[in-house]
């Protein structure tokens, strides 16, 4: 299905009205939820960014024997009843801008973790658990990497490898600290929001 929404995506013509704020937006949100349900999803409520990533589009063709009036893509986010809200990117195809054919999402990895947190009610404690997992997820795969080195030091005969990941961790770190120090003070959602959204881009660079 990931493979099918970008491919759609790729196919959207590269004209678009940004900040759409018409009937589609209605139409794709309720037909979303209807679709969350009937898959049994966990949710409170389906949200829709209406930001410069938001672009309804006309369209004039076919899909199968139904005609395609309009799309409707962006960012948004599933708002669950528990925990932190889980950001994705969608796509939502019309007859016509009242009547919603296909909806599909998939997460968004790069999604800034304080947007993520101001969804719900207490983005303190959201942020401080979204941390607790991006350091999870890196400790695990910097454990891999780090047993790669020592592998390719008992090839070499010799520990360079291993000290170059040493040095590259502590450099990351440090930048990390400085960066996020920058951004707002110890503690603050500002702050805690750059550690998880940096820890998180780490760990994608170390898959």
């Amino acid at each position: 299905m990931r493979t099918l929404l970008l491919a759609l995506l790729a196919a959207l013509p590269l004209v678009a009205a940004a900040n759409y704020d018409g009937p589609a937006l209605a139409t794709c949100r309720a037909f979303g939820e209807r679709a969350l349900q009937a898959d049994g999803a966990d949710f409170k409520a389906l949200e829709f960014d209406n930001d410069r990533h938001l672009f309804h589009e006309r369209e004039s063709r076919k899909l199968g024997s139904q005609s395609l009036g309009a799309s409707l893509s962006g960012y948004g986010a599933i708002v669950r009843e528990v925990g932190p809200a889980v950001e994705m990117a969608f796509l939502c195809l019309l007859a016509n801008d009242r009547r919603a054919l296909w909806f599909h999402w998939m997460p968004r990895r790069d999604a800034p973790s304080l947007r993520q947190c101001q969804r719900g009610t207490d983005a303190g404690a959201c942020l401080q658990s979204l941390l607790n997992l991006a350091e999870r997820d890196l400790l695990e795969v910097a454990a891999f990497r780090f047993q790669e080195s020592l592998e390719a030091d008992a090839k070499a005969g010799n520990d360079a490898a291993s000290t170059a990941y040493r040095n590259s961790a502590a450099a990351w770190r440090n930048y990390r600290d400085l960066e996020c120090a920058r951004r707002g003070a110890s503690g603050s959602d500002a702050w805690r929001a750059c550690v998880v959204d940096l820890t998180r881009r780490r760990y994608l660079d170390l898959q």
